[in-house]
């Protein structure tokens, strides 16, 4: 995946490519995480049917089946919510089908 690049040396990158100079030209601001931004994502979690192989650093995620018809029907009653901008019935629709799933909180329900 290459090296990791912290996101303010590539901002200051960019404001001296564009001829400008970095804290005096433009100002860098830390404004923090945005409701539903996480620093982590998790890869897996618990009930996904993690199995172990030989290697200790490999494991065998074995998904549940499911029923596509379902899942057809799911994805078609989301995209009408999308098409009527409803998020608030987005967020329901998704905590009903995503075991996990915690909607961000905030104010972007417009």
């Amino acid at each position: 995946m290459g090296q990791p690049v912290k996101i303010v040396d590539m901002a200051r990158d960019l404001i001296r490519l564009s001829g400008f100079k970095p804290d005096v030209d433009i100002k860098i601001e830390y404004i923090g995480l945005r409701p539903g931004e996480k620093l982590h994502e998790e890869l897996r979690t618990q009930g996904e049917g993690i199995l172990p192989t030989s290697h200790e650093k490999i494991v065998v995620i074995r998904g549940t089946s499911c029923d596509q018809v379902r899942l057809n029907g799911v994805i078609n009653e989301l995209a009408d919510l999308a098409y009527e901008q409803d998020a608030a019935g987005i967020k329901r629709k998704l905590q009903e089908i995503v075991e996990d799933y915690r909607p961000a909180t905030g104010s972007n329900d417009h």
